[in-house]
């Protein structure tokens, strides 16, 4: 199969890379300034195309790896979109991280064009996309999963089937939720034990062996002991989209979201500061009440 994908950033890359490393497919990408370096790619026999419709003419998938539902929504249906290249059958794949409603909106959009449409969110962080490792929510048809199945190999080790089209991206909001909520009430108690001269590591190590201990914690820890921030590339600015996100889903759906508000005031409050490209761990020192 050819497989086409838009948005090469840190996530895209990895699953750009993995796909023509790890199966018998040809690759094309749009050429666009936000990519990361794409001379592995290209090395490896990938085509840069100019246009999102010439990368879906090319295509029998279309991976979409991009911000949110506005980018999504622009390249799948703007000028020299994906809808107006794509040929009939050819399946797009949504990793972003998207709203519910938008998606619905899309898939329907696509399927009137002769496509499919899957959303695929992903888990897990840059790095496990760099090595094939990627986890994925698929909402959508089984049969259209499994005619990709074989791609999406290629850069995952976990493929889970959530419902129906949007139930990926449902799932990927509340997994977000839960993540980046719990990591914002870590940072503000690790700041607080900081400002309150507790030794960083104690406090880790307490934490570990209680009720704080998680993959969040872990994500943390590093930042807390030792200043290192790369255990979570994910700027606040994006965390503060998702929790947004995960609001209005909640919205719509007639559901409550009154932690969720606090979640995001708080997000909010950094990145108005300007600090939003700092990385999520980062809000341990924000927090602090001496910075």
């Amino acid at each position: 199969m050819n497989v086409g994908i838009i948005g090469v950033g840190l996530m895209g890359h990895g699953i750009a890379r993995n796909v023509l490393r790890r199966g018998d497919f040809q690759l094309s990408f749009l050429d666009h300034p936000g990519n990361q370096p794409t001379d592995e790619l290209l090395g490896l026999g990938a085509q840069a195309l100019d246009t999102s419709a010439k990368v879906a003419a090319a295509s029998d998938v279309v991976i979409l790896c991009v911000t949110g539902s506005p980018q999504v929504e622009a390249i799948l249906t703007g000028p020299d979109g994906v809808i107006s290249g794509l040929r009939k059958g050819t399946v797009v794949v949504d990793c972003s991280t998207a709203l519910p409603a938008s998606t619905l909106a899309m898939a329907k959009a696509v399927k009137a064009a002769g496509g499919e449409f899957i959303d695929a969110p992903m888990t897990r962080t840059a790095k496990f996309a760099h090595e094939g490792k990627l986890n994925l929510l698929i909402g959508g048809d089984l049969a259209v999963l499994e005619r990709v199945r074989p791609i999406l190999a290629s850069f995952t080790e976990a493929v889970v089937h959530v419902g129906g089209i949007s139930a990926g991206h449902r799932m990927k909001l509340l997994h977000n939720y839960v993540s980046v909520g719990f990591m914002s009430l870590l940072a503000e108690a690790a700041a607080q034990s900081a400002d309150a001269g507790i030794d960083p590591q104690s406090f880790v190590d307490v934490l570990a062996g209680g009720g704080g201990a998680s993959i969040a914690l872990d994500r943390l820890a590093p930042f807390i002991t030792d200043g290192s921030r790369d255990a979570l590339p994910f700027a606040i600015s994006n965390a503060l989209k998702d929790i947004d996100y995960f609001r209005t889903m909640s919205t719509e759906a007639g559901a409550q979201h009154t932690i969720a508000d606090g979640v995001y005031h708080a997000l909010s409050d950094v990145v108005d500061s300007g600090a939003g490209e700092a990385y999520l761990p980062e809000l341990v020192r924000v927090f602090r009440k001496d910075v």
